[in-house]
């Protein structure tokens, strides 16, 4: 049987985003709705978890469903982690990916350009 994700390339996705996205996520979740409730292993769970259901979701939702699907999850897990509402949930979500962003464009600006393009990681593995 032919699995729809490689399980070394998603333990490698997973590694890799828990290292580089869980403390941004972790940072802005605390400074959005308060240390008591953004736990740092709340982000690593939220980005372990979301990738994995990604990934095999990903498998068989595609096109702008599969966008919607992907990030009403996304959007579920921090909201269940953080304890946060809808709104909340997604401006935590919209403020750790421009914070990503940034950093992604400083270190490429360092030339440390391969960290830019870690979002098409899971396409080469």
């Amino acid at each position: 049987m032919d699995l729809p994700v490689s399980l070394t390339g998603l333990l490698i996705q997973i590694i890799v985003s828990v290292i580089i996205v869980a403390p941004i996520l972790w940072l802005v979740g605390r400074g959005l709705v308060g240390g008591a409730k953004a736990k740092f292993t709340d982000a690593i769970w939220i980005v372990a978890l979301g990738i994995i259901i990604n990934a095999f979701l990903g498998a068989y939702v595609h096109g702008l469903l599969g966008f919607i699907v992907t990030l009403i999850i996304w959007l579920a897990l921090i909201k269940h982690f953080f304890d946060a509402g809808w709104l909340m949930a997604l401006a935590i979500a919209i403020i750790a990916i421009i914070v990503l962003g940034i950093i992604a464009i400083i270190l490429a600006a360092l030339g440390f350009a391969f960290i830019a393009g870690l979002g098409v990681m899971r396409g080469i593995l």
